[in-house]
């Protein structure tokens, strides 16, 4: 180990010298210690995930046996699909979910059907 490397040959150490020696090599060793030590916690906090993001109250919704209650939220977007034969009208939504909102696109009138609460009866489009 470095702590006991000294000059060999004619140079004697007397006991401070010794002891000054060894304890600058200490305190070196200790020095390079510490910027490892915090190389690798500056590697660490920068592996660290993202905060879990925060879901309001009002939007958390929870069955009578306290299962959360996945379902859309919100309308973001419409398009229509043309296939070769046929056009598909889609909506996309927004989801209250355990790990934060998530976006999906589904076919309208399927969700027309199980949640209508979500169209405007006055402006819903006819996307056919």
């Amino acid at each position: 180990s470095p702590v006991c490397w000294s000059e060999v040959g004619d140079v004697q150490l007397t006991g401070l010298e010794l002891i000054r020696e060894t304890t600058e090599l200490i305190v070196q060793i200790k020095n390079r210690l510490l910027a490892a030590h915090s190389r690798h916690k500056s590697y660490a906090d920068k592996c660290l995930a993202d905060e879990e993001p925060v879901i309001p109250l009002d939007e958390v919704k929870i069955d009578d046996k306290l299962h959360f209650i996945e379902e859309p939220v919100q309308i973001m977007d419409r398009e229509v699909k043309q296939l070769k034969q046929s056009r598909i009208p889609i909506v996309k939504f927004r989801w209250n979910s355990k790990r934060g909102p998530k976006y999906n696109w589904e076919r309208e009138d399927q969700m027309w059907k199980k949640y209508p609460h979500l169209f405007d009866f006055n402006k819903k489009r006819t996307l056919r």
